[in-house]
């Protein structure tokens, strides 16, 4: 008796409960590189514009003229372009309505800070699934294995011989699950560690521009 181990026949032949398993990992694994190219296109493009905004910034501009040419742009302004436009925005109000010394300054910074937290927001969307995929797929695939084989063994109690041949097929359809967890866990946790050092290195660029800029402004309201 010749055992057809091929992956088809193996998929085809599974328990239901081991092919929801495999349906399972395999929407996790393509949702999870639908996320992985999204967010290497952000990030890539957030990194972009940082270098774009710091360029402009540093250029030696007053900074009239670079909130202006920022402010008359249709699209909503991202990133370190963000923090500065409300930033600024609010500190020339609170300039204007002349308030105790130092709320200038502490208003600026407040809504810099807000505008900061959502742009955390925004880059760390998305990894927690990451995070989630690579942690729990290993064991669903582990689960579709262990019951493939536990299917496998009890069909082997109700034979007078047991033969290779009568196993193999089964424990070789459960080690699939396994494989495809494997398959669905790797490239989500490689792409969890590179993507959050990423987030964590622009984090800390624009809460390096939130300082500086803060201290740019004290000097010109001083």
């Amino acid at each position: 008796m010749n055992a057809d181990l091929s992956m088809i026949t193996l998929v085809s032949e599974a328990s239901f409960l081991v092919k929801l398993v495999m349906l399972s990992l395999l929407a996790i694994s393509l949702y999870s590189w639908l996320l992985i190219f999204r967010k290497r296109e952000e990030l890539s493009q957030a990194k972009i514009d940082a270098d774009s905004f710091e360029d402009k910034f540093w250029s030696g501009n007053e900074l009239n003229k670079l909130y202006e040419d920022i402010a008359s742009t249709p699209a909503s302004s991202r990133g370190m372009e963000g923090i500065f436009e409300v930033g600024f925005k609010e500190f020339v109000r609170l300039k204007k309505s002349a308030p105790e010394p130092g709320q200038v300054l502490e208003g600026a910074q407040r809504v810099m800070r807000i505008s900061l937290a959502r742009e955390i927001d925004q880059l760390e969307m998305s990894l927690p699934f990451l995070a989630t995929a690579g942690s729990i797929s290993p064991y669903i695939g582990l689960f579709g294995t262990v019951w493939g084989i536990m299917n496998s063994f009890r069909a082997l109690g109700n034979v007078q011989q047991a033969t290779l041949a009568m196993v193999a097929p089964g424990i070789a359809e459960a080690l699939i699950a396994t494989a495809m967890g494997l398959f669905a866990a790797i490239p989500a946790v490689i792409a969890y560690n590179r993507y959050s050092h990423e987030v964590e290195r622009l984090i800390n660029r624009y809460d390096t521009f939130l300082e500086e800029f803060s201290s740019i402004l004290q000097r010109q309201h001083d």
